[in-house]
């Protein structure tokens, strides 16, 4: 596997590990409708929050979340619009960004709670 694609796993792995340590519980990983993806879907009391998850060994020179563009955000509701009717789904839905930045097992994780909002819920 390419360094690259161990890091964004590594990154995975440490933010799903925090929301696991914060009282998140954790329903899906990588969970896929058609094409469009999100990392990680979780639920925490009456919510159910989808994570998107950006990694990166450093920020010298942007901000991982800067890497979520419309189109992603787009790709991101329509997945978890998707989710939501195929497991009815009745909690209301948030969608976070959690930002992994550093090496391996050493990331600094940053949490940004609604991050963006849907129009379609």
């Amino acid at each position: 596997m390419a360094e690259h694609n161990n890091l964004g796993r590594d990154g995975e792995n440490a933010a799903a590990s925090y929301l696991e340590d914060n009282g998140y519980k954790i329903l899906d990983r990588n969970w896929h409708s058609g094409k469009k993806e999100v990392d990680i879907i979780a639920r925490k009391e009456e919510e159910i929050i989808f994570v998107e998850v950006k990694t990166r060994c450093n920020n010298d020179f942007a901000e991982p979340e800067d890497a979520v563009t419309p189109q992603k955000v787009r790709n991101i509701i329509v997945a978890a619009n998707n989710y939501i009717k195929q497991y009815k789904i009745d909690l209301e839905p948030h969608f976070d960004i959690i930002t992994a930045i550093g090496q391996h097992n050493t990331f600094r994780i940053r949490h940004l709670k609604d991050a963006f909002y849907s129009p379609l819920f």
